[in-house]
């Protein structure tokens, strides 16, 4: 939403600038998608180094249950 407003007051302020920032966005957004993928697949690895790292300790601890 603030978004929105940001760009309604560039609208309003420049838009000749605003109109062209309209048309880029999409482009800008299709550069960006592979970076965001591989953002993705980077998480995934640290996400599962973490699980087995900490898994001695979970097996440790034992079931809250005991």
């Amino acid at each position: 939403m603030l978004s929105f407003v940001l760009w309604l007051v560039l609208l309003f302020l420049c838009w000749p600038l605003a109109l062209l920032a309209l048309l880029l966005y999409p482009l800008v957004w299709l550069v960006l998608l592979p970076f965001r993928l591989i953002g993705v697949g980077v998480e995934a690895v640290f996400e599962l180094l973490r699980a087995v790292v900490m898994l001695p300790a979970r097996v440790l601890r034992g079931s809250p249950g005991r």
